[in-house]
């Protein structure tokens, strides 16, 4: 089986203990991640071949970091070693990405810094039948979302399917682009888009109820992410699916998740995920992508594709960490637990 090549920057996440805690027992831990990087663990984890791409400084963390990913089954061999500095973000025990309080420090990072030119994609392309990249990409910097392009246009011309995650991450757009004037251009080649409907708009101009949240019924959300996808396979003619989640955990008592898959031909459901608690929300988004990727490759229907990338999502919320570790078989299990 040819690879799957998850593209983008890998960063440390520093999750600092509640109340300045961590400061009084000197103690903070570290969990390597990054939204690509945790589609390549996961994809790794469930035996796709899955080689990952980024830009790390050449010292001996970087070192540290590569031999951890290739324990993982990951292939590095793509990485280029060049710039300062590995991106880091702080981010409080239990709070999500999305929380006004995260803090990034990634500004002249390896992966930031990274010019168009230098990467020799026809050679880091041969093996490779699917590109992965995040809207987290070319937010970072106007040099990354060139080399975005670069590596989208390089993948097209190979025919190699290509998907996004739209993560809209406000904090990040900061070199005087708004969004939609960069991920237009770079999910036209996009054949694969997943997201919300609300990053959907944000990040392509796609309309979106106002009043969904006063309406707060499933079928109303259901009849947007359609509405949704029709936009976007009208607008980016390359693409052929179109996912859309839905998380409501304004009520830590009551957690609802589902997801739904859109084609030309229709709209695919996942049951209803509800728990009481949750774990670790990082990275719960990037294990359904990777669950979306996993179920297209190994040829599910679109009943069952949707149905495992959103139980994989949901067993993310009650692990600790950025990647998933749970199995193709405990998803399943998580998955017929709510059938």
């Amino acid at each position: 089986m040819s690879k799957v090549l998850c593209f983008g920057e890998l960063l440390l996440r520093l999750p600092p203990a509640n109340a300045g805690e961590w400061l009084r027992s000197n103690t903070m831990p570290v969990f390597v991640g990054g939204a690509e990087l945790n589609v390549a663990t996961a994809l790794a984890t469930w035996g796709i071949p899955v080689k990952y791409y980024t830009a790390l400084p050449d010292n001996i963390i970087s070192k540290d970091i590569t031999e951890y990913l290739i324990q993982k089954k990951i292939d590095t061999s793509p990485i280029t070693y060049s710039g300062e500095r590995i991106g880091l973000y702080y981010l409080k025990e239990g709070a999500d990405m999305k929380s006004s309080e995260n803090v990034f420090d990634r500004k002249y990072s390896s992966f930031s810094t990274l010019s168009t030119g230098v990467v020799d994609w026809d050679s880091i392309l041969d093996d490779v039948s699917w590109f992965h990249f995040s809207a987290i990409a070319p937010a970072v910097s106007e040099s990354a979302a060139a080399l975005c392009k670069e590596a989208l246009q390089a993948a097209a011309a190979k025919k190699i399917t290509i998907s996004v995650d739209l993560n809209h991450r406000t904090l990040l757009w900061k070199y005087g682009k708004e969004p939609i004037e960069i991920m237009t251009g770079l999910v036209q080649y996009c054949n694969v888009v997943m997201g919300n409907i609300w990053s959907a708009n944000s990040l392509l101009g796609i309309p979106v109820n106002p009043n969904i949240h006063e309406e707060g019924i499933q079928e109303n959300y259901l009849a947007n992410a359609r509405l949704t996808a029709t936009n976007i396979i009208e607008k980016f003619p390359e693409c052929k699916y179109v996912a859309n989640t839905f998380r409501f955990d304004g009520n830590e008592n009551n957690i609802l998740y589902y997801a739904a898959l859109d084609t030309l031909k229709g709209q695919s459901v996942s049951p209803i995920f509800q728990t009481k608690s949750v774990v670790d929300k990082v990275g719960s988004g990037d294990c359904f992508m990777a669950g979306l990727i996993y179920s297209i490759l190994t040829n599910k229907s679109p009943k069952d594709t949707i149905s495992f990338a959103g139980a994989a999502a949901f067993g993310k919320l009650q692990e600790k960490g950025d990647a998933t570790k749970n199995t193709v078989e405990q998803i399943s299990i998580i998955l017929n637990q709510h059938q």
